[in-house]
């Protein structure tokens, strides 16, 4: 009798069978841990879950606690009585029934006369298929799901790659826009500084070339000046009255030509009247003729018999043997009214023979051509520029302000005329330079 009351203690009342593996709910309650299981799985979706023995319910799915107490003493009752096998085998069986309305596994006798009797009961194997069944279409829903859910990612991941596309170009094309505007406020600014710079070295030029045409014009009235002193100084009444009638200009309209100077004392310059200008004859031409006094050069057609030296132009030019590398610096100098001659500026660095010798075929000389038609033209570097002027006195005076890198030529007729003027940067020591062509001259005037 103990056996069977104990046997009745350790039977799964869901197998009805000794508890195999037992698990706990709970409620406290034991069973086997495939018939719980089982059980469990039945009331998914049923909206709560109940013991099979109490009827206790809770509404999430229970932990099942391994009983390993009843476990142990499970395996000692199967060892002293190994008969309970067979007799398991058969009472698992009998149970074929399924009672829908509890969710549990019953037997024949359960649903004919015991506490499931009149309950909806059907076979284990109709339970089962309809269990797949129902499993079947969950498991197709959620693969839907998955796949719906897979195809928003696809297409969010698709969206957040055309965004940083998007992106990026926009960065690329606003980057670029504000390069250009950069570029065009940097080059706007170039443009605007360099019209200031511009327009600034035009009047500063034109302020300079009035100083020095004022500076010219002050040297001519104080030539004018001496000369009338000189007359007023004569005690012969005949000599003073029978003076050349163009010697009156020199003193009869000083008046009127002073009404037309501007006020120049605040702008006089510092200007070396370089009357030490001598013809280096070492440099001249074969056919130009140097005087005694170094101070006139004239072309002839006869070769003159110079000795060949390194420093001589095999064509007719001629140096002066001074040489300006610093200060402003002013001559005057008087040409032929025949025949072609240039007066100018050159490095002591040019070339000595060949057509690239020549001043202003190169870009280490400047000049100013008087040619046969009595009109003035400049060059430099083989650029020639024709100018609107004719020769009018032929008497020039030539100003060189080499810091400033200017060389400006004005004609010394009445009134003083600006011809033109050259801008460069000086880098080596300048000489005078004169041109003579055949039965031309051109002499080196001493300042007044």
């Amino acid at each position: 009798m103990a056996s069977s009351a104990l046997r009745d203690e350790l039977t799964c009342c869901i197998c009805l069978s000794i508890y195999t593996d037992p698990v706990a709910l709970p409620c406290g309650h034991s069973f086997c841990q495939l018939c719980i299981e089982d059980v469990l799985d039945t009331q998914e979706g049923s909206g709560a879950y109940k013991c099979p023995e109490c009827r206790a319910e809770v509404q999430e799915r229970p932990a099942l606690e391994k009983n390993k107490k009843l476990h142990n003493i499970v395996e000692t009752f199967r060892s002293s009585h190994p008969e309970q096998e067979d007799e398991e085998k058969h009472s698992k069986s009998i149970l074929e029934y399924y009672c829908c309305e509890d969710a549990t596994c019953i037997c024949v006798s359960c649903s004919l006369a015991g506490e499931h009797r009149g309950h909806q009961v059907e076979t284990l194997n109709e339970a089962f298929e309809k269990k797949k069944e129902k499993l079947r279409n969950i498991l197709e829903k959620l693969n839907s799901k998955r796949e719906e859910t897979e195809k928003r990612v696809q297409s969010l991941q698709e969206l957040k790659r055309q965004l940083q596309g998007k992106t990026g170009r926009l960065t690329e094309e606003v980057a670029d826009l504000i390069r250009d505007i950069r570029e065009q406020l940097e080059a706007l600014e170039r443009r605007v500084l360099s019209e200031i710079y511009r327009q600034e070295e035009q009047v500063s030029l034109q302020v300079s070339d009035l100083i020095q045409q004022l500076e010219i014009e002050k040297e001519e009235l104080s030539r004018k000046m001496g000369h009338i002193k000189e007359l007023c100084n004569m005690t012969n009444p005949l000599t003073v009255l029978q003076r050349r009638k163009s010697d009156r200009g020199d003193y009869c309209d000083v008046d009127e030509e002073q009404r037309h100077v501007p006020e120049a004392s605040d702008m006089l310059l510092d200007v070396n009247m370089s009357a030490d200008i001598l013809l280096d004859i070492n440099t001249a031409g074969n056919k130009v003729n140097i005087s005694g006094d170094l101070k006139t050069a004239t072309g002839t057609k006869k070769a003159q018999g110079h000795p060949e030296t390194p420093e001589r132009f095999d064509c007719n030019q001629v140096l002066s043997s001074r040489s300006f590398s610093s200060g402003r610096h002013y001559w005057k100098v008087e040409g032929s009214k025949l025949g072609v001659w240039l007066v100018g500026i050159a490095y002591h660095s040019i070339d000595r023979e060949g057509d690239y010798s020549r001043i202003g075929n190169n870009n280490k000389s400047w000049n100013l051509f008087k040619g046969h038609n009595n009109r003035y033209s400049v060059r430099h570097n083989r650029v020639t520029i024709q100018l609107p002027y004719s020769a009018s006195c032929r008497r020039l005076g030539i100003f060189l302000d080499y810091e400033a890198g200017r060389l400006s030529f004005y004609e010394l007729c009445d009134p003083v005329r600006h011809i033109h003027t050259f801008t460069a940067t000086f880098t080596e020591p300048l000489h005078a330079v004169f041109g003579i062509g055949a039965k031309a001259w051109v002499r080196i005037n001493e300042p007044e």
